[in-house]
């Protein structure tokens, strides 16, 4: 990493923009950075730091955001810091801007703008800068990749405190190893502490847990054994739990197999004795059936005997409904002929009930003359029909030309009514457009005139206001001018006393063997003594600057008098004396008449519209009345004619309505007299027609009655069965034949006929053994049973006992592995003799790199005296393996680092700062770190220790880099030729920048 240019602006005690330029420093491998304190070498550092991470180092980290705004700043400038570096070979440029509380741009008060950073890369191509990323994470995220080291790491390695490494060489192991952790990221090794303590813990809880479920196993065998089941008394964890799980389950699943045994035993037998029974049981329920299969059959065979008679009565009747079945045909007939006659006469009763008298009595053939008749009469009414709706024509056209007559008068009147006052209407409407012209031509006058009006009291008004900022500004210029002279006399006072003492402060300055600056000599045998009251440089200085600050104050307030003069002349000659009250009442009065002038202005155009429309309406009521007069006159004609037609068409109409009151009214008599005779002639043919159908059904019937045995019609309907009474009648005949039937084959059974000579069965004896032979084989049954299912319990927990075991046969060994290593680690284990923990062990390894790479510079500044080692001792309950002694060349004894001198402490800690400088820049991945500053310290080393030091410092640039030095040490302004100057102001503080000469 190489730095090239630094831009700060409004940062830590910088108010303005202030620029770096490291490339023009490091050309010399070795550059100073130097000035009075709080002039800014630190802020120098702080800015590097907060460019590439964003936040500044160690105890100045809480000074963020709003804080790191330098109070000599401009309230609109912003705080920001720009760094040129290059890093893993690729030119970046990193710009970050803090949070800060800016004015705001409208109103007062201040608002908080957000952080900001850019990141952008030089590309050697097109030879421009190209923006990579705005994100604050993305270009935190980059810068750390790139550098390989976090703030803290660079922090120690780049920007070397020397404070902290005189206290970290004599911290004990403890602060040691807190500092060498953050640097070296030893965390990891911490949390693999941590992960093999809470790995164990896991596992051994998993083991419990394996364990418990062994126990539960072991305690659901023993219920399902049903029996006494010896338990091992051991508790989860303990050693030997599973064999005796394991042996106790083996026990168990024996047993159970020899109970299995005697069951299945029990049961074969209970088999056997219940076949047995069943077989009896089945000979006994045979016979019982025999028995009684003969009885019920003699006692059906007495029952047939009982209906015998009823039987030939029902096959007799089945018979007479069997020759009844051939009269029925013609008996149908004679029913339905009988039926349509009844119908037919009711209906011509019915239509004969709705004639007129005259045709009462009338045949068929008379009321079929008459309907003819009345047909013919209507047919010739269709002339009268059309003449009546020509007669409501004619009345609808008199009513609509009478509605049109009463409309027309009504048009007439109005139109001579608003016609008549047309005149003054038409001059009322002149009359609004003049003066609405008027009132428009007034209102350009008066236009013209308020421009000039509101600009003099624009004018008078910025006169009054600059009449008193005038008086204001000559009271600051008088108060200025009085503060001037009064400064400059005091300056000129204290500069007369010090040119007074001048001799004392040059001779306080005079050394023996140094030449003096007035005369040369180099030796002072009577210098002059400082008087009481001297003023110094310093002093003088300061007046002067209070003097020249008063000047600039002075002439600035009469440049501001003098400008304010000349716009309250250029003000008053515009608004001239007239007071401004006076101006703003005549510009209001102007306005007023203007507005009331423009809403008389503008009611011109509807004045024109209005008339306009008047005379539209005009030109429109005369037409409208025209055109009333001619329709009147066609109407008188029409009428006329109407009233002829009229006259005409009564007479017709009377006529042909005869007594009725219309023409319909009339049509609709003749149609219902036309039809009701239709109908009754109808009526009396069908029943005419019925009657001889009925009488040939008559003879019908009788003839088929005697040909079937029967003397009348009547006894051969009462003899025919309907079908449910022939169904019911043949199903009786049918029950007989089958009973009769079943009865015969019964009685005729050789086995029913053995049986029913035998003694009567005992059926409840059978049923009782059979019952006593089942329960005694469902009992030997669900012995088996019971048995079989405790074997099958048994085998399936033993095997999950045995899977469980075998499960937790690795996870066994992982617990007994992994708590050797957590005690390994933690220092808890015998293995660790030191007792030491692993981030310790990898921290004194770091330790003793960081050591031996220190001697290597140490010996150098040292002259060969001292060597740097780490020691593994304990000290206390502290940590080991931390330790850090220093080894004397002169005497050969190794002692503590606490007893190095101030300047032996300086050089020691300096040589382990670069020592880590190296280890941990190797450690992030060996990035290149072409620039390192080192802060403060060689104020403690005598001259031959500072040459060595610098010497040491200076061999740096054989692996090309450069070192810049902090430091107030007035001897290194001489030896270190590239120079960074800060210096400090009233206004803030500067850089000067020097190269090497």
């Amino acid at each position: 990493m190489r730095l090239h240019r630094l831009e700060i602006t409004a940062f830590g005690p910088f108010g303005g923009c202030q620029s770096v330029d490291f490339d023009a420093l490091s050309a010399a491998g070795l550059f100073l950075l130097h000035g009075p304190t709080g002039a800014g070498k630190t802020s120098v550092l702080d800015a590097v730091c907060y460019a590439l991470y964003g936040s500044v180092p160690g105890a100045r980290q809480s000074g963020q955001g709003i804080t790191l705004r330098s109070d000599h700043a401009a309230p609109d400038a912003r705080t920001q810091v720009t760094l040129d570096l290059t890093v893993a070979g690729r030119r970046l440029e990193i710009t970050r801007q803090p949070p800060w509380q800016r004015p705001k741009r409208r109103g007062t008060g201040t608002t908080v703008d957000k952080a900001q950073t850019w990141l952008r890369e030089y590309d050697a191509t097109t030879r421009a800068w190209k923006d990579l990323s705005r994100s604050h994470q993305e270009i935190g995220e980059e810068i750390t990749q790139l550098l390989g080291m976090s703030r803290e790491q660079f922090c120690q390695v780049v920007l070397l405190p020397q404070g902290d490494f005189a206290r970290f060489l004599r911290a004990d192991a403890e602060a040691r190893g807190k500092l060498l952790g953050r640097l070296f990221d030893t965390q990891r090794f911490a949390e693999v502490e941590k992960r093999l303590a809470e790995r164990r813990r896991a596992t051994e809880a998993r083991v419990r847990e394996g364990d418990a479920a062994l126990l539960a196993d072991a305690h659901r065998m023993q219920q399902a054994a049903g029996h006494a089941m010896e338990l091992p008394e051991l508790a989860p964890g303990e050693p030997g739990l599973a064999e005796a799980v394991l042996t106790a389950a083996a026990v168990a699943r024996s047993t159970a197999r020899e109970q299995l045994t005697v069951a299945r035993c029990r049961l074969a037998a209970a088999e056997t004795a219940q076949r047995d029974a069943e077989r009896a049981l089945d000979g006994v329920r045979e016979l019982s059936r025999l028995q009684r299969r003969f009885t019920e059959a003699r006692e059906r065979a007495g029952r047939l005997a009982d209906r015998a008679g009823a039987h030939r009565e029902a096959q007799a009747r089945m018979e007479r409904g069997r020759k009844a079945e051939t009269v029925a045909p013609a008996l149908e007939l004679r029913e339905a002929a009988d039926a349509e006659h009844r119908r037919a006469a009711a209906a011509e009763a019915r239509a004969r009930t709705l004639l007129p008298e005259p045709f009462a009595d009338a045949g068929a053939g008379g009321l079929a003359a008459a309907a003819r008749r009345a047909a013919e009469e209507l047919g010739s009414l269709e002339s009268a029909r059309r003449a009546e709706r020509r007669l409501a024509e004619l009345l609808a056209e008199r009513a609509d030309a009478e509605r049109q007559e009463r409309a027309d008068e009504d048009v007439l009147q109005e139109a001579e009514g608003w016609l008549a006052g047309w005149e003054a209407t038409r001059a009322g409407l002149q009359d609004r457009i003049e003066a609405a012209q008027q009132a428009a031509g007034l209102a350009e006058q008066l236009a013209v005139r308020r421009g000039p009006a509101q600009d003099r009291l624009a004018a008078a008004r910025t006169r009054d206001r600059l009449t008193e900022e005038t008086q204001q500004a000559r009271r600051r210029a008088l108060d200025s001018a009085e503060r001037a002279a009064r400064a400059k006399e005091h300056w000129l006072e204290l500069k007369e006393q010090r040119l007074n003492g001048i001799a004392a402060e040059l001779a306080a300055g005079l050394a023996d063997g140094e030449p003096c600056a007035v005369c040369g000599a180099t030796e002072h045998p009577a210098p002059a003594s400082r008087v009481a009251g001297h003023v110094d440089r310093a002093t003088e200085e300061r007046a002067l600057a209070a003097h020249q600050d008063a000047e600039e104050l002075r002439a600035e307030d009469e440049r501001r008098l003098g400008a304010v003069r000349e716009a309250l002349a250029a003000a008053t000659a515009e608004a001239g004396d007239a007071p401004a009250a006076r101006l703003a009442d005549e510009v209001r009065d102007l306005e007023g008449q203007l507005a009331q002038a423009r809403r008389d202005a503008s009611l011109l155009h509807p004045a024109q519209e209005e008339l306009r429309g008047a005379e539209q309406e005009r030109e429109r009521r005369l037409a409208d009345r025209r055109q009333a007069e001619v329709r009147a006159a066609a109407r008188l004609t029409r009428k006329e004619g109407l009233d002829r037609e009229e006259a005409a068409l009564e007479a017709e109409l009377a006529v042909a309505r005869g007594t009725a009151h219309s023409v319909a009214a009339r049509a609709g008599q003749l149609q219902r007299q036309a039809a009701l005779l239709t109908d009754a002639a109808d009526a009396a043919r069908a029943a005419e027609e019925s009657a001889e159908r009925l009488k040939h059904a008559d003879g019908r019937l009788a003839e088929a009655a005697f040909r079937a045995g029967f003397d009348t019609p009547q006894e051969a309907a009462a003899a025919l069965l309907d079908d449910a009474a022939h169904r019911e009648l043949q199903r009786r005949l049918d029950t007989w034949q089958a009973e009769e039937a079943a009865v015969r084959a019964a009685l005729a059974e050789t086995d029913t006929v053995a049986a029913a000579q035998q003694a009567p069965a005992d059926l409840a004896a059978a049923e009782d053994a059979a019952a006593a032979a089942g329960r005694r084989l469902r009992e030997a049954a669900s012995e088996r049973d019971a048995a079989a299912r405790r074997c099958a319990d048994l085998d399936r927990l033993s095997a999950n006992a045995a899977t469980g075991v075998r499960r937790l046969a690795p996870l066994r060994e992982e617990y007994d592995r992994v708590a050797r290593l957590a005690a390994l680690t933690a220092g808890t284990s015998a293995d660790n003799e030191r007792r030491m923990r692993l981030e310790s062990y990898v921290l004194a390894a770091r330790l003793e790199q960081v050591a031996a790479a220190a001697t290597v510079r140490l010996l150098r500044m040292s002259s060969g005296r001292y060597t740097l080692v780490h020691s593994d001792d304990r000290t206390g309950r502290g940590r080991s393996g931390l330790g850090l002694h220093v080894v004397d060349a002169w005497t050969g004894r190794e002692r503590d680092t606490a007893t190095l001198s101030g300047g032996e402490t300086f050089f020691a800690s300096l040589a382990l700062a670069l020592g880590l400088a190296d280890v941990v820049t190797d450690e992030a991945g060996g990035v290149r770190l072409d620039t390192l500053f080192i802060d403060e310290g060689f104020g403690s080393l005598d001259d031959q220790t500072l040459d060595e030091v610098l010497d040491v410092l200076d061999s740096l640039r054989e692996r090309d880099r450069s070192v810049g030095i902090v430091s107030h040490v007035a001897d290194l302004r001489r030896r270190v030729h590239a120079q960074l100057e800060l210096v400090k102001g009233r206004s803030g503080s500067t850089v000067r920048q020097r190269g090497a000469a």
